[in-house]
């Protein structure tokens, strides 16, 4: 049993090198230590608080891009809105414009053809004699020398007849 049995001088010496070594650990090592822990939790609560202020912070500029993006989708819609009216109200004007347009043209056609028709019934007239004369002369076996006479009585029958109206002729 002389192997369990500890010496007293090693016990003492254990106790001695366990004394200075808990010296040594508690006057230098420990305050070495703490003051590491002490800067690692400065350090980690100091990010934790800078994360929590661009956190916040980060919110706020969200919060400020949220309504400025609202603000423009509210100004597209407006600038929607003032074009379809501007557009609706060009397509207003561009009609009205059309019609104006339509209408000159109708005028400045019917005035066309009421000349074209004067100057078809003029010529038309001048024929209408020349083939009087001819065919009267035909129908008597002779010829019509005295066209000056002959029209003047064609243009009085045609002035006895009226004024014809214009357009296209209705089957009675």
């Amino acid at each position: 049993m002389e192997v369990l049995a500890p010496k007293p001088m090693e016990t003492l010496a254990a106790v001695l090198c366990f004394l200075v070594l808990l010296l040594v650990l508690t006057r230098r090592l420990l305050p070495r230590i703490n003051r590491v822990l002490e800067q690692r939790v400065d350090a980690i609560e100091g990010r934790r608080e800078r994360a929590e202020t661009l956190l916040q912070e980060a919110r706020e500029t969200r919060e400020a891009l949220e309504r400025q993006l609202a603000e423009a989708r509210h100004e597209a819609a407006r600038s929607r809105q003032r074009a379809q009216e501007e557009g609706a109200e060009l397509m207003a004007r561009l009609r009205a414009e059309g019609l104006r347009e339509r209408q000159a043209l109708l005028a400045r056609a019917d005035r066309e053809l009421s000349a074209e028709r004067v100057r078809a019934e003029a010529e038309l007239r001048g024929d209408v004699v020349t083939l009087a004369v001819t065919l009267a002369g035909r129908l008597v076996g002779e010829s019509v020398e005295d066209v000056a006479r002959n029209e003047a009585v064609i243009e009085r029958f045609l002035a006895e007849l009226g004024p014809r109206p214009v357009g296209p002729a209705r089957p009675d």
